[in-house]
């Protein structure tokens, strides 16, 4: 067997085969998976055919009536020799018409199939070849990606999105916000002194033009200390209710609490402390002249601490500042122990 590769493969000198289709011997185009249609010249580079990873590619050859023995190789190895097949693959076989079209079918093209093809044709008089590259893309596939993550605000974050397929993919990154712009990554996306504004989704897209892209998404929790952000104080008529409401923003969600002077307030002897969420109510039932005045709202979690002045004034009274953050240092403390304290 070896003396008959040898034998073949030394007569594969110089000469032009055409490589084409039924349909493009009419109409002079390209056949459907993709071959040239045009005479090759040893002369001329190796044509390349390009064919997707898992479809059929028909490399087609065709001969004419004075042709006396004709073979199909693959780098170094016989696959047909007249029509007694030599490869043992089943998903190879000859294609023939007539005797002028001898090519080669392969189904379920793999990466493995790729390399250089040649078509060996011998009559009386000398020998012509004809010689295909086979190319087997494989569409872009993310075979790891960074899990789920909850990270504190100021980290510093490394995103990962690893993807194979012939050619190479590109991968991109956006986050999944309302512009949704790019960012500055490929397989690793580095996130300096992270942000809660950096807080999402996170796309990674990896493309190759074969198929679809392959896309995979990555949640980004970030961690901060609380933060309040708006604060509704209150001027009720004496033996009115008065109510004064404290919003806050923070991841872990915030706990709240209420005071008045040095005096943590709690459920009872005409005050009412509503927890919804992000927001807090303290609600003063039949107001009488010692209600009104400053009260604070303290917000925690375990990052930090932050608290704001809200007033029950006077009808008619204008008090400037109602907003302002107190900055106490006993208030601070006393919030600051009994959350440790867990009071």
């Amino acid at each position: 067997m070896n003396l008959a590769a040898d034998s073949l493969k030394h007569k594969l000198n110089q000469g032009a085969l055409q490589i084409t289709s039924p349909a493009s011997a009419k109409h002079g185009c390209c056949s459907p998976a993709g071959f040239p249609v045009r005479s090759v010249d040893m002369q001329r580079p190796t044509d390349n055919v390009t064919v997707r990873q898992g479809d059929t590619a028909v490399i087609r050859c065709y001969v004419d009536d004075k042709v006396s023995k004709v073979a199909w190789l693959n780098r170094s190895n016989i696959i047909f020799a007249g029509r007694d097949k030599w490869s043992l693959d089943p998903r190879v076989e000859l294609v023939t018409k007539g005797q002028l079209e001898y090519s080669l079918r392969i189904q379920k093209v793999d990466v493995y199939d790729e390399g250089q093809y040649t078509c060996s044709i011998q009559t009386k008089e000398h020998s012509r070849t004809s010689q295909v590259f086979l190319i087997v893309q494989v569409p872009a596939n993310i075979y790891k990606v960074s899990e789920d993550i909850t990270i504190n605000e100021g980290s510093n974050v490394t995103l990962t999105c690893l993807a194979s397929g012939r050619p190479d993919p590109m991968i991109t990154w956006r986050l999944l916000n309302p512009s949704a712009e790019p960012l500055d990554g490929e397989e690793y996306l580095d996130i300096s002194g992270i942000t809660r504004t950096q807080a999402g989704r996170y796309e990674c897209k990896a493309s190759n033009d074969v198929a679809s892209p392959d896309v995979k998404y990555v949640n980004v929790i970030v961690n901060y200390a609380p933060f309040i952000k708006d604060t509704k104080s209150s001027d009720p008529q004496v033996g009115r209710m008065g109510m004064l409401q404290c919003e806050a923003s923070a991841i872990p969600k915030p706990e709240f609490e209420w005071y008045r002077d040095d005096k943590r307030l709690s459920n009872g002897q005409g005050i009412s402390i509503q927890m919804m969420g992000s927001r807090t109510l303290l609600l003063v039932s039949n107001v009488t002249e010692e209600d009104y005045g400053n009260y604070t709202c303290v917000a925690t979690n375990r990052l930090g601490i932050h608290n704001a002045s809200v007033f029950l004034y006077r009808p008619g009274t204008t008090m400037s500042g109602a907003v302002a953050v107190s900055q106490s240092l006993w208030l601070f403390l006393g919030s600051l122990t009994c959350l440790l304290l867990k009071c």
